[in-house]
């Protein structure tokens, strides 16, 4: 349990800013840099060599592990200096080399991360990406900036994604994956470049979704990747036949939504569940 009413723990080698704002049971390990427009929630923890910069907060119970790197300037070189925000989330794992950078002007000058998410060694998360709940990112996986990752999706070892992205809920991809197109919600991505290889029925299992959920989702996304006609008249088709069902509409809204990207989607109609 955090120690809520101790307060913050600051190693004597650390350099806290004296307008950094500190939870309590904050721990600050050794040689680590707080800037003073940082905000670290009740029981966060930055273990050794962590430099926290810019307007950064960081939720309560997260652990930053050595050599992480939060909320510097954006590598983007239009970024002149305006005031952006990184916010993470509360009980989220940031381990050795991850860096965060803060958002741009051209993305609402916001970076976010959900709560309870992982973040495994050397993972970047770009300018003005938006990372839901429950993520897992493996080691060296690369987002790019103004990308959307929704809750509960996972990312594999050394996987890139392009900027602009979408990867919807519970969606997988996979380890070297070069994804430059969107993930549908509960895709699997694998590939370089990635391309569409069916469901994440493993993951819909481990998250409890009932098996007739995901045989209903199964068909509509045969119906959609697989049947006559372009793939806005399939997913007409789709809705007309499983509207209604929660995760076939969630699929539907995230295909009518749109975005800077195409969709990824199936080698030459393979890749069926």
């Amino acid at each position: 349990m955090r120690d809520h009413d101790a307060g913050p723990h600051i190693h004597p080698s650390a350099v806290v800013a004296h307008a950094a704002r500190l939870g309590r049971g904050v721990h600050i390990g050794p040689f680590c840099t707080v800037g003073p427009d940082v905000v670290l929630g009740e029981g966060v923890r930055l273990v050794s060599h962590v430099a926290v910069a810019g307007h950064t907060t960081i939720g309560d119970g997260t652990r930053v592990f050595p050599f992480a790197s939060l909320g510097h300037e954006p590598q983007d070189l239009k970024f002149r200096g305006e005031t952006s925000e990184l916010r993470i989330g509360r009980d989220c794992m940031i381990r050795e080399g991850v860096t965060m950078n803060p958002g741009t002007a051209a993305g609402g000058l916001l970076t976010s991360v959900g709560d309870r998410s992982v973040f495994l060694a050397q993972s970047h998360v770009a300018h003005d990406c938006r990372v839901g709940d429950e993520v897992i990112f493996s080691n060296n996986v690369m987002l790019a900036g103004h990308c959307t990752v929704g809750d509960n999706a996972i990312l594999g070892g050394g996987a890139a994604v392009h900027q602009f992205v979408r990867l919807g809920r519970h969606s997988f991809v996979g380890g070297l994956a070069g994804v430059e197109h969107d993930v549908i919600p509960y895709g699997i991505a694998l590939g370089n470049r990635a391309h569409l290889a069916g469901l994440n029925v493993v993951g819909l299992k481990r998250r409890g979704f009932s098996r007739e959920a995901i045989h209903e989702l199964r068909r509509a996304y045969k119906l959609l990747f697989s049947g006559a006609g372009t793939l806005r008249e399939r997913t007409e088709a789709v809705a007309a036949e499983f509207g209604g069902h929660p995760q076939a509409d969630e699929v539907l809204a995230f295909l009518r939504d749109g975005g800077e990207r195409a969709i990824c989607v199936p080698r030459d109609g393979r890749d069926l569940p």
